[in-house]
């Protein structure tokens, strides 16, 4: 099999993984609004955000696990599959974007604001603590 197909098996196996992950997180977490909707259901979209992070901190993690600060590291065909595959189809920026021109078309204004930056300073933060993270931890 060459270089290329095994790449690309590696990119479309941690995309399933991924996005089946996604979907479970945003079933799960609609299952729990709707048994609560009085309480939670302000919560309703905002599971997108934490997906978001936590896609920023593997990514961060995966990003730093292929330099040299781990001996071993991550070969590159795991960041494919990590990096690319699972964080690229377990985070989303589209569903992001649509939720905040959802809520600005509703004048939910501060909601979407509010929803950005917490996307935005969340993943960033979450990127650095990823990286951090893996940093600290000494492989021999």
């Amino acid at each position: 099999m060459s270089p290329l197909a095994i790449d690309a098996a590696a990119i479309g196996v941690g995309a399933f993984c991924g996005a089946l992950s996604r979907y479970q997180v945003g079933r799960i977490t609609g299952e729990i609004i709707a048994e609560n909707p009085a309480r939670l259901g302000g919560l309703t979209n905002w599971h997108t955000a934490g997906i978001n992070i936590l896609g920023s901190f593997i990514l961060g993690g995966v990003s730093q696990a292929t330099t040299t600060t781990w001996p071993s590291g991550l070969t590159p065909r795991m960041k494919l599959l990590l990096g690319t595959g699972f964080c690229g189809s377990f985070t989303t920026f589209s569903t992001y974007s649509v939720d905040v021109v959802n809520w600005i078309a509703h004048g939910q204004i501060s909601t979407a604001m509010k929803y950005v930056a917490l996307n935005n300073v969340g993943g960033i933060l979450a990127a650095a603590t990823g990286m951090a993270v893996v940093k600290s931890i000494k492989l021999k």
